[in-house]
């Protein structure tokens, strides 16, 4: 029934629920294109990707090229006799290898498009304060993420959901889409669309860029419910953070998770507000923000009663400066 011939193409543990999907429904997968083995962890051990191990358990051909262009690379694609690439968080790709099979290259995109192309889709629609986002299907073609639309689906957003949270779900939705798309295509009930049809008079697609550091160092002169949601779009990764110092040095923290409280208040943005035994809060422009679980530097992760019992807060002050 699904006789499409298949290279799957993908790299982290977002795209093995896909890669999975498609075996579990009975696709010929004829191939499986992944990121070549690399030092991690702090002992930089080789590591495979989880794509490449879920692969190998399956006993799937593997491809694992550092140059996408590499002659030895597109003869292997080629004759791996593929009708279609199902491509699911991989890197963008040459037209030599999208322009490849005959039935065309479609990408699996964490967001409704064309809303939120790019990188970190995900992230930058909670840090947005979102409340819906979504999973679609596209034809890739020579820009990123601009392609004909296959399909689309919509996921409310949870008000406490974080980005793990909530790539976890679009995961499995993104899963399930693909599964569709793919049937879809084999019976040639999909229409393809321009993504121009999804957007209103006037509307611009919001953005979706890479997260470098520097961005994730928190803006306490912000409204503390644009902070929270902030909060929850870097988390559990890379995660937001901020700057604490004393007379004699200074620390990074990371945190985690957070809740605004809305009120106005004569503080000045930064300041600290604390118990010092199981509360922490934060002033920023109306209100504060709750710190529930954060990290210092060279620390594990603790929630604030745990964090308080062994850090004498009273000695700290927000730093408000540049992170640089």
């Amino acid at each position: 029934m699904n006789d499409l011939r298949i290279v799957f193409m993908g790299t982290p543990e977002f795209a093995v629920a896909s890669l999975g999907a498609l075996l579990i429904n009975g696709f010929n997968v004829a191939g499986v294109v992944t990121a070549p083995d690399r030092p991690a962890g702090r002992g930089k051990l080789i590591t495979k990707s989880p794509v490449k191990e879920y692969a190998e358990l399956n006993k799937l051909p593997i491809l694992q090229p550092e140059n996408l262009k590499d002659p030895g690379f597109l003869k292997d694609l080629r004759d791996l006799n593929a009708d279609i690439f199902a491509v699911v968080a991989f890197r963008m790709l040459p037209e030599a290898v999208w322009k490849m099979p005959p039935k065309g290259t479609i990408n699996l995109h964490a967001s409704l498009l064309p809303h939120y192309r790019g990188a970190a889709p995900v992230n930058h629609a909670l840090i947005n304060g979102e409340s819906v986002t979504g999973i679609t299907t596209f034809m890739i073609d020579e820009k990123i993420d601009t392609g004909l639309i296959l399909l689309r689906e919509e996921v409310q957003i949870f008000p406490f959901e974080n980005a793990g949270d909530l790539q976890n779900r679009l995961m499995k939705l993104g899963a399930r889409l693909l599964i569709r798309t793919l049937k879809g295509i084999n019976e040639n009930s999909v229409t393809p669309q321009p993504q121009s049809v999804f957007l209103k008079p006037g509307e611009t697609p919001k953005p979706a860029p890479k997260i470098f550091p520097e961005f994730c160092f928190i803006n306490w002169e912000d409204h503390a419910v644009r902070i929270n949601n902030f909060v929850r779009g870097l988390a559990p990764d890379p995660c937001a953070r901020f700057r604490m110092k004393n007379q004699s040095r200074s620390l990074i923290f990371k945190l985690f998770e957070s809740h605004p409280e809305t009120a106005d208040h004569p503080l000045r943005p930064g300041s600290v507000i604390s118990d010092s035994k199981t509360n922490l809060k934060i002033a920023c422009k109306g209100g504060l923000l709750n710190i529930l679980s954060l990290q210092a530097e060279g620390k594990k992760r603790m929630n604030t009663p745990e964090f308080l019992r062994g850090f004498k807060i009273s000695d700290w002050v927000i730093d408000v400066s540049s992170p640089a």
